[in-house]
């Protein structure tokens, strides 16, 4: 694993677009502080860029670096949730522009996945996280379903857990508004 975090990082560095598994499906990732590199990937995924893009941090204090006010009722929800959630947040701040949708929301999940973490703890900025995949078709269920295209894309496909078959699932995602109110967009 330290082997493929340091390829990893290499990229990630110079802005470059990784493929790489995650808590929940496989991933395209980049510096989620980097326009350049965010729009790489919106390249990649033949994706309008109005369409946000997951943000994954490695812990949950990092939320106070990427949204204005984090509501109160939000510790309790990612804390305690049993699968990987999305949460939309009001305010964002401290990423790339082009991560923030029209109304300065942000999608971030705390990803508990070992790999990511410690790529996230060195690298020491948030990922980006969007199915490994053009957009329109269907998200991968492993590294098998990943096409030739996104795989030739990438600057990096990260050898780490190809061969797992588990069929994951997306990540549920909820908006949280500043007052605490929430509302569930995928189950």
């Amino acid at each position: 694993m330290h082997e493929e975090i340091q390829k990893a990082l290499e990229v990630l560095n110079n802005g470059g677009i990784i493929v790489y598994p995650t808590d929940t499906i496989w991933g395209i990732g980049c510096d989620a502080t980097n326009p350049e590199a965010v729009k790489k990937v919106y390249e990649l995924k033949e994706r309008d860029d109005s369409k946000a893009l997951v943000v994954l941090i490695h812990e949950l204090g990092q939320l106070y670096n990427y949204v204005q006010k984090v509501p109160e009722i939000a510790w309790d929800i990612v804390e305690f949730a049993e699968t990987p959630l999305t949460v939309v947040y009001p305010q964002a701040k401290n990423i790339a522009h082009n991560l923030v949708a029209e109304d300065n929301s942000v999608a971030i999940r705390w990803c508990k996945d070992e790999f990511c973490q410690k790529l996230m703890q060195r690298f020491k900025r948030p990922l980006v996280a969007t199915s490994a995949n053009i957009s329109g078709e269907p998200s991968p269920k492993g590294f098998a379903d990943i096409s030739e295209t996104v795989l030739e894309r990438a600057d990096y496909v990260v050898n780490w857990r190809k061969e797992e078959l588990n069929n994951p699932n997306p990540s549920k995602i909820i908006s949280l508004g500043v007052d605490g109110e929430f509302k569930l967009i995928r189950k």
